[in-house]
């Protein structure tokens, strides 16, 4: 992504005006930040759903251009890193949400798009069993699924206690901010921050100079549920913050789960009305939640084992998303894969992560995958 590309994204994603949907509309329609500003004054012949109030929005940018061109000399100073919407290190799951931001700000060396991805939620107010939870999860996971990312917002309470459990046992962490680079909020966790930063990182879709207000944690949330595989809430009381998380999860078509706790703790209230509104999977352990998700390692069967294979390094699972694009003759969604499969989403994201790295699928322009010819 070159420097005007950059620029132009950045100045897309600061449009109030024009909402997320309708950001990533202009992108995927016109191919690019630089052809949505090429093209500014035409923007409602080139999309007709788009606002004629927000069709107007990038007229008098000059001064909106310049901040743009200082948040990119700031973040080529700090070492910071702009993904842009067209990175292929851009959060593969997230580009399935159709609120998704247009740019992410990173520090770390994460790979945000490994192939298991969990976000750990809960409670700013958890309880020493909650803590306990977390740790013994956290540590449980180490074991079975040695690579799995796992992200939360560094916020008190479960996230941090999340962050610090996976330092503790060797997993990469990732927090979600929900202000810029510039600054770290809150700042009792900068010593744990800077150690994410060796194994892990930071990431926020805010340009610098963006205080960590109210509103700016919600539109975080979004981010923490859609850049996984799978959401789970610790503890969460009855109105907690980590249940808009899951909610958002659940809209998201991502697996969602929670541990329960005894009816009379208030801390549990909310993942126990999660269970039992069907919005989370009950919960009790690491094995217990790859079991749920599919992720137990597994015997290659017999009859998979004798056929013969286009791509004789692909799992099972892989050859079958293989031969469903092979079959189809065109371009296909996720859901459609997942469908085709009769396996879930969360499940079918970190096959067609595997199969992009091989070389074998390309994500296309409208979240469609593409088998490459071999």
């Amino acid at each position: 992504m070159n420097e005007q590309e950059t620029i132009y994204l950045l100045a897309l994603a600061c449009q109030t005006r024009i909402n997320k949907a309708q950001q990533l509309k202009l992108i995927q329609t016109l191919g690019s930040a630089t052809e949505v500003f090429e093209n500014r004054h035409d923007l409602s012949n080139k999309i007709e759903e788009l606002n004629p109030k927000a069709a107007h929005a990038l007229d008098n940018m000059e001064s909106v251009l310049q901040q743009c061109e200082s948040e990119l000399k700031y973040s080529q100073d700090h070492h910071i890193r702009i993904i842009g919407w067209g990175d292929d290190a851009y959060p593969t799951r997230l580009r399935n949400c159709e609120d998704a931001p247009l740019v992410f700000f990173f520090l770390g060396n994460a790979n945000l798009n490994a192939a298991r991805v969990v976000s750990i939620v809960g409670t700013r107010r958890c309880t020493e069993r909650g803590h306990d939870i977390c740790e013994s999860f956290v540590k449980e996971l180490s074991r079975l699924s040695p690579d799995t990312l796992i992200v939360s917002g560094l916020a008190y309470g479960i996230d941090i206690a999340a962050h610090r459990a996976s330092l503790n046992h060797k997993l990469p962490t990732v927090g979600v901010l929900a202000h810029g680079l510039d600054e770290l909020y809150p700042r009792t966790h900068r010593s744990t921050a800077v150690e994410m930063l060796k194994q892990g990182g930071l990431i926020t879709e805010y340009m610098s100079k963006t205080r960590p207000e109210k509103m700016n944690f919600v539109q975080r949330n979004r981010i923490v549920a859609g850049i996984a595989d799978a959401v789970i809430v610790v503890e969460s009381a009855i109105h907690g913050g980590s249940l808009i998380t899951a909610d958002i999860a659940f809209d998201y078509n991502r697996d969602v789960f929670a541990f329960p706790g005894r009816i009379n703790d208030s801390m549990s209230a909310g993942c126990n009305d999660l269970i039992g509104r069907d919005k989370a999977r009950l919960i009790t352990s690491a094995e217990n939640f790859l079991e749920n998700m599919g992720w137990m390692p597994e015997e290659r069967d017999t009859e998979a084992a004798s056929q013969p294979t286009l791509f004789p390094t692909l799992s099972p699972d892989e050859q079958k998303a293989v031969d469903t694009l092979f079959h189809a003759d065109r371009d296909m969604s996720a859901p459609e894969i997942a469908s085709a499969l009769n396996i879930p989403l969360s499940r079918l994201t970190p096959l067609m992560i595997s199969l992009e790295m091989k070389g074998i699928v390309r994500l296309m322009a409208g979240n469609t995958y593409h088998l490459i010819d071999s």
